[in-house]
């Protein structure tokens, strides 16, 4: 009898591949196991078994496996079933999801680059001997691709001898991007002990009598931390005592201070004894006792907050129920910023059970979540991570909580699968047959309308925690302001006093611009000329900091021009404006204050995000600017000020949601404002403050704008009416995308007829030097989903037969909002 197992492979096939075994190999495997196998003519790759059976492939001959590569499955059937729902409801392959969910140490290919792990030092003898050959040639070459490793060791399977060093932490895989970024590591400097009685201290300073500057440094050390009483930064101790970082040097080499570094890796717990969580106002227990009872009957309940209300408490009361009853938690987050203030809060109340999971984490980082994970290991009872840990392989599910469910960054949108984390989890939870908490202030229009319709549970807690009042929002006409000559930049004569105001109480400012980089639009006076992406339909951003003009979209850059490249006029203007002047600005204005800025540029290290939240909560910032990373459910408790620095932007962006997002987006950064006893303010700077949306904000009447929006949806025929699938073509010929689309959207009316909008070039109608078109198909509540994507994918296929289109590439996008 012959035994053969199906794999998925990680790369775009819309089947999956049948591999012959042996008979002792069938009885061991079972699916979630990793096998390397060979595919095409010379590539090997990491598949996931799906099935063991005896049925040979009809078309071609089963070749043989190279290796198994786990001893257990490390995918669950859970997951697997998880993971099938993704691909058939997002239109995309089993690979594209596989490749998403399984972190880059477990998906080893030929294409793979190996590197050596310079932070571990490693004995000779802890090694085999293809191990240390290995080891040996990544001293002589920083990196090999695994086809180098294959002719060094002269075999074809090495994926064994690979996953075994990475085990043993020897060689790390090629990460993203960001991993090229080293957190920035703080040098401190302390006493050392043996100076610690008075005589032997005594002793010392009459030793450094002579050296005048060391002396002073010793003595500045003792000054500083008699003041602060915090440990004392290296740079801080030079600057107070005039010092140069060599005598600090020459001060350490000698033993008489000792240097050590902070930095917070991973998720760490320090073993102090768990708190007991909070106890609850009355409006918090009422909420909680409604969500108990709405469980009963729903299985998705919608938690409406305003902000500052005390979700994240009644959350931790439901994360205790569940793990009573010994259950996993998935606590979901739209940003990787937010991670990092509730890991503190959730490890007071659950100690290390606490696990946390997002794509800034190195690969051996995740890998370890995972198995811990995997293995109901008491480390990882409560998963907090954003939109990727749904694709975590849980063992006992019993709630999700997705906070912030309104948010945008919970869609993936590039590569496949496009994904949205929230519905995924909702998915997720019903296979478990657990429970889903959605949580927002602002809850998306789809959210409160399935709420409405009686799909969730909804709850409302409209009272902000200690019975703080909402904001004060005051709208400042700047176009009013201009003409009267009151502005200063971008700053309003109202917001610069409001700002004095509470620089002198000792409070903090949140300043928001959603835009990164100094000026959107550099300009030449004399013939109107603006630098252009040469790969991108979009003008270059001026980033003064690198004086680097940029481009958003691919990343290009070029030396800011110190004339025109038309006409060579030196007369070059600035138009617009992003958070690094409204920054400039800040600092020129404030002086004396201590002026910083979040956003993407700020925050590209592993570490970013922690030092600017921990800086502002130690209130070492007194004015943070930033863009939307600042509105996602951050809790300060010092910021007394938000002041919106242009509200326009947003409402006049082209997209059916735009004023939806506007509400959300102005409420929830409104929400940092005065977030304890005393009543905040929010000053919203616009050129047309009578625009619905903004009177909605100041009144905080997220009603009115459902009600109005929902309206809007009606007539027009947008979710949550109709549901969407947006098609885009993308291809460096104008003209192949032209009629491309066109073949393309033809077809699709002959089945849809007027529910098919375009073929339209988009605002940005060309990146990275493909020329973009969308096409939407709208699907109204009574058409059949399913049917509706088996139709589009029959027209998929029909597509990319014909030779000339061949080469353009299709996206298709579920629900893409």
């Amino acid at each position: 009898m012959s035994y053969f197992i199906n794999v998925i492979l990680p790369i775009p096939l819309e089947k999956s591949f049948t591999y012959a075994i042996t008979k002792a190999e069938a009885e061991f495997l079972k699916p979630g196991i990793r096998v390397s196998v060979p595919f095409g003519k010379t590539k090997i790759y990491t598949a996931l078994v799906i099935e063991v059976h005896n049925n040979p492939p009809q078309v071609y001959d089963a070749k043989d496996i190279h290796q198994i590569l786990d001893e257990k499955p490390i995918v669950t059937q859970t997951q697997l079933r998880h993971w099938i729902w993704i691909s058939k409801y997002y239109m995309c392959t089993l690979g594209e999801v596989m490749r998403a969910a399984l972190p880059s140490a477990f998906i080893l290919e030929s294409e793979t680059i190996i590197s050596k792990n310079d932070e571990v030092t490693i004995n000779d003898e802890d090694l085999r001997d293809d191990e240390f050959i290995i080891y040996e040639a990544l001293h002589h070459q920083s990196s090999l691709k695994i086809q180098d490793l294959m002719s060094i060791l002269d075999k074809k399977n090495v994926l064994p001898v690979i996953k075994r060093l990475l085990e043993k932490n020897v060689i790390s895989v090629q990460e993203e991007i960001y991993e090229k970024y080293k957190p920035k590591l703080v040098r401190y400097v302390k006493l050392s002990t043996a100076f610690s009685s008075e005589k032997t201290l005594q002793n010392l300073l009459d030793d450094l009598s002579r050296a005048a500057k060391q002396r002073d440094v010793v003595m500045a050390l003792f000054s500083i931390s008699a003041q602060t009483k915090k440990p004392v930064k290296v740079s801080d101790l030079s600057s107070e005592s005039g010092a140069s970082s060599s005598i600090i040097k020459v001060l350490i080499d000698k033993g008489i201070l000792e240097e050590y570094h902070i930095q917070t890796d991973r998720v760490q717990y320090d073993g102090a004894d768990n708190e007991d969580s909070k106890h609850l106002n009355k409006f918090q227990i009422k909420a909680l006792d409604e969500i108990i009872e709405s469980f009963e009957n729903q299985n998705i309940t919608l938690l409406h907050g305003v902000t500052s209300s005390g979700k994240t408490e009644i959350y931790v009361k439901l994360i205790e129920a569940q793990l009573k009853e010994k259950k996993q938690v998935l606590y979901l987050l739209p940003e990787i910023a937010l991670t990092t203030q509730l890991v503190e809060r959730l490890q007071n109340y659950f100690g290390e059970q606490v696990a946390v999971f997002h794509s800034k984490y190195s690969s051996h980082e995740r890998v370890e979540v995972w198995n811990n994970v995997l293995q109901n290991s008491p480390k990882a009872q409560v998963i907090l991570g954003a939109r990727s840990s749904v694709l975590l392989p849980f063992q006992n599910l019993g709630l999700i909580i997705v906070d912030e469910e309104h948010e945008s960054s919970y869609k993936q949108f590039d590569p496949a699968p496009r994904y949205h984390a929230r519905d995924t989890a909702i998915m997720l939870a019903s296979i478990f047959r657990s429970k889903t908490v959605l949580g927002s202030a602002t809850p998306s229009l789809e959210s409160y309308y399935n709420a409405k319709q009686g799909k969730y549970g909804l709850v409302e807690l409209n009272h902000r925690y200690n019975n703080v009042l909402m904001p004060d929002i005051e709208l400042v006409d700047i176009k009013d302001k201009h003409k009267r000559k009151r502005m200063q930049g971008h700053f309003s004569d109202r917001l610069i006093e409001e700002m004095n105001e509470t620089l002198k109480n000792n409070n903090q400012i949140i300043l928001f611009q959603n835009r990164r980089g100094f000026s959107p639009i550099v300009e030449c006076n004399t013939c109107g000329h603006s630098p252009q992406c040469p790969n991108c339909d979009v003008s270059l951003t001026f980033h003064q900091y690198k004086n680097q003009l940029r481009c958003h979209y691919c990343g290009y850059n070029t030396v800011m021009p110190k004339a025109c490249d038309a006409c060579g006029s030196v007369e070059l203007d600035s138009k617009g404006f992003g958070t690094e002047q409204v920054e400039q600005e800040a600092k020129l204005l404030f002086p004396d204050h201590h002026v910083a800025r979040m956003d993407l540029d700020t925050t590209r290290g592993k570490y970013g995000y922690e030092k600017i939240i921990t800086a502002l909560e130690q209130q070492e910032i007194d004015i943070l600017v930033g863009t939307q990373m600042l509105t996602k459910g951050l809790d300060f408790r010092n910021v007394k000020l938000v002041g919106i620095m242009n509200a326009d932007n947003m409402l006049n962006f082209p997209d059916f949601r735009a004023h939806e997002r506007s509400y959300q987006l102005m409420t929830q950064v409104s929400g940092r404002a005065g977030r304890t006893e005393e009543r905040g303010k929010v000053l919203i700077q616009t050129y047309n403050p009578y625009h619905k949306i903004l009177q909605q904000v100041s009144t905080n009447n997220y009603l009115q704008m459902f009600d109005e929006q929902l309206d809007e949806r009606h007539i027009y025929k947008y979710p949550p009416i109709f549901r969407m699938i947006k098609i885009t073509l993308k291809h460096k010929d104008y003209n192949r995308v032209n009629l491309g689309a066109d073949w393309y959207a033809r077809s699709l009316r002959t089945v849809f007829d007027k529910h098919v909008l375009g073929p339209e070039f988009p605002p940005v109608a060309r990146i990275r030097n493909q020329y973009l078109k969308h096409i939407l198909v709208k699907i109204p509540q009574k058409q059949s989903l399913s049917k509706t994507k088996e139709a589009i994918i029959k027209i998929n296929n029909s597509f990319l037969s014909v030779k000339d289109f061949r080469a353009i590439r299709v996206i298709l996008n579920v629900d893409n909002y």
